[in-house]
C-alpha cells in the first residue's frame, strides 16, 4: 500500500471537475484527477472522460465564449496531441468537446496531475480518507476529496435516439433550445414532470410549435406548471402516447419521431427538427452508496448552507452529482471553484495545508 498522501483527490472531469482543480494548483494542493475511463460504456451513458458537455455540439451560453473564429486560439491553447483529433472548429461559438479540453489544459498548466481511470470504491471511514482505482491494486490515500462525477441524463433507450444524440436529440433545452436548428421549427419534448413543462416552456420562445408527449393522461407536475403549459398557445399535449422510433437523415438530423398509443393499438408520427428527452437525471454516485449522504434520488446533499461540505468532514461535492436544480455548465464550475476554496479552507483548518 502506498505511504504516498494527496493533499486533495478530485473525482471527475467535467465544469466542476476542472474549475476545482485549477483553484486547487494555484493554491499550491498539488491536486490528483481522477477523469475517469475511457470506456465505450460511459461514452455511451455520457460519463466518459470531460463530462457531459464533452458530448454536445455548440456551447453558447457559457460566458466569454461568443460566436467566431476560435480555431487560432485552440491551436495555441490545446496540447497539439490532443488538438489533431478534435473536430474543426465550426465558428458558432464554442463546442463542447472544445470547451472541456481547454478547461482540462488550464487545469493542467497549473500542475493538476490526471489520471483516466474511475475510482471505484472509497473508504471515508478513516483519516486520510482511501480511494480505490479501477486499475492497479493500491489504494490512494488523500487527505481530502473532492466529488464531482457528475449525473447523466435518462434516455429512452431507443437505437434511433442514439444515433441522433447532438444532431436533434438532446436532453436539456436550456442548454440547445435556442440554436438555429430549433427555431422556427417544432419540436418534441417527451416527459410528464416539471422538468418536461419547463423544457417546453423555454423551448415555446424559440420553436414553432411544442409537443408535449406523455404516456399517461395527465401530468405528474405541479397544478401551476401544468396550468403554464395549458395557457401556452405554441405547446400541444399528447396524451397516452410513447416513442417508438426517433426519425431523421444524415442530412437534416431529426425530422420527427414515431409514437404509439397506450390505450389502443393507433400509432401516428409527429414531424419536428427537435426531441428532447425531461424524464429525469441519474447522479453517478453508485461509488458512493453507504458512504455520503444522499436524497431519495441519489443526489449528494451538501450539508453546510451555501458551501461544498457533504457529510463526511473532509470530503466535498461540486457540480450535477450534488445539483439536482439548475444543471448547468457555469454553476457546475462554480461549485467547482468553492470546493476547492472549501477543501483548501479546511485542510488549513486541520493544520494539513
Amino acid at each position: 500500500m502506498s505511504e504516498k498522501i494527496e493533499n486533495v483527490i478530485i473525482v471527475g472531469s467535467g465544469p466542476a471537475g476542472w474549475t476545482a482543480a485549477i483553484y486547487a494548483a494555484r493554491a499550491n494542493l498539488k491536486p490528483l484527477l481522477y477523469e475517469g475511463a475511457a470506456l465505450q460504456e460511459h461514452y455511451d451513458l455520457g460519463r466518459g472522460p470531460l463530462g457531459q458537455l464533452a458530448m454536445t455540439t455548440e456551447v453558447e451560453n457559457f460566458p466569454g465564449f461568443p460566436s467566431g473564429d476560435l480555431s487560432g486560439y485552440l491551436d495555441n491553447a490545446i496540447d497539439e496531441s490532443l488538438r489533431q483529433y478534435m473536430a474543426p472548429h465550426q465558428k458558432h461559438g464554442v463546442s463542447g468537446p472544445e470547451l472541456m479540453e481547454l478547461m482540462r489544459q488550464q487545469a493542467k498548466n497549473f500542475g493538476t496531475r490526471v489520471v483516466t481511470d474511475d475510482i471505484v470504491e472509497v473508504d471515508f471511514s478513516q483519516k486520510p480518507f482511501r480511494l480505490k482505482p479501477r486499475e492497479g491494486e493500491e489504494w490512494l490515500k488523500a487527505r481530502s476529496v473532492i466529488i464531482a462525477t457528475g449525473a447523466r441524463a435518462n434516455y429512452l433507450g431507443l437505437e434511433s435516439e442514439g444515433k441522433f444524440k447532438n444532431r436533434g436529440v438532446s436532453a436539456c433545452a436550456v442548454c440547445d433550445g435556442a440554436l438555429p436548428r430549433f427555431r422556427e421549427k417544432p419540436c418534441i419534448v417527451v416527459g410528464g414532470g416539471d422538468s418536461a413543462i419547463e423544457e417546453a416552456d423555454y423551448l415555446s420562445k424559440y420553436s414553432s410549435v411544442v409537443y408535449i408527449v406523455h404516456r399517461r393522461d395527465k401530468f405528474r407536475a405541479s397544478q401551476a406548471m401544468v396550468d403554464r403549459a395549458m395557457e401556452n398557445k405554441k405547446i400541444e399535449v399528447v396524451w397516452n402516447h410513447v416513442v417508438t422510433e426517433v426519425l431523421g437523415d444524415d442530412q437534416n438530423g431529426v425530422t420527427g419521431a414515431m409514437l404509439e398509443s397506450t390505450v389502443d393499438d393507433s400509432t401516428k408520427q409527429l414531424d419536428a427538427s427537435g426531441f428532447f428527452l425531461a424524464i429525469g437525471h441519474t447522479p453517478n454516485t453508485d461509488f458512493l452508496k453507504g458512504k455520503l449522504e444522499m436524497n431519495n434520488a441519489g443526489y449528494l446533499k451538501w450539508t453546510v448552507p451555501f458551501r461544498t461540505n457533504t457529510s463526511v468532514d473532509g470530503v466535498f461535492a461540486a457540480g450535477d452529482v450534488a445539483d439536482d436544480y439548475y444543471r448547468q455548465a457555469i454553476t457546475a464550475a462554480g461549485t467547482g471553484c468553492m470546493s476547492a476554496l472549501d477543501a483548501e479552507r479546511w485542510l488549513a483548518s486541520q493544520g494539513l495545508h
